[in-house]
């Protein structure tokens, strides 16, 4: 008994250690997916609790980043799942604004278009290309084999590409009639 509560108490202090250097890192995944700071620290927080309290569940200690990250991005699915309500009161005291999210990203037309993808084809792309993980640390993180990640890639990138060649057409459009309206 006396090993394994030092065991757990070594599995407690790894997760806290991976928890502190990687904050930043978790925050950026759930900001990616909520798009609003609140929400994001939110999931954070909400993720290093469970990562925290579960600690003593961790059977590998050097799998414990990808099982950390694995709770975050489950955090973060959870938070896309659930229905957010929006009190009138709060609608009332805050203005309009507080239905909207914030948003800053520079690139809207390519947030939209992440938004279009299930949310597994969106992590991987996310996971991808803003957190800059390899195909196998994402295969583990997602508890898939890495030839259905790289599947995913492939297929999300090609959809992607599609949506904004779609959007990036109907913008010129839109152009061309302004500018042909301007002329008349």
């Amino acid at each position: 008994m006396f090993f394994s509560g030092k065991k757990e108490r070594a599995n407690r202090n790894l997760v806290e250690q991976i928890i502190l250097e990687k904050y930043n890192q978790y925050y950026r995944l759930a900001y990616s997916y909520v798009h609003n700071e609140a929400d994001a620290c939110d999931i954070v927080q909400n993720g290093a609790y469970k990562a925290l309290r579960g600690s003593h569940a961790l059977k590998k200690p050097e799998y414990a980043q990808t099982w950390v990250y694995r709770i975050m991005l489950n955090e973060c699915f959870g938070y896309a799942r659930t229905p957010r309500h929006l009190s009138y009161e709060a609608m009332e005291d805050n203005g309009e604004e507080a239905a909207v999210t914030e948003d800053r990203y520079s690139n809207v037309d390519l947030r939209q278009a992440l938004e279009m993808l299930s949310d597994r084809d969106r992590a991987v792309v996310i996971l991808k290309y803003f957190e800059d993980r390899k195909l196998e640390e994402i295969a583990d993180i997602l508890e898939e084999n890495i030839n259905t990640v790289k599947s995913r890639l492939y297929r999300s990138l090609k959809k992607l590409r599609g949506i904004l060649s779609e959007e990036t057409i109907v913008q010129g459009r839109q152009a061309q009639r302004y500018a042909d309206a301007k002329r008349k």
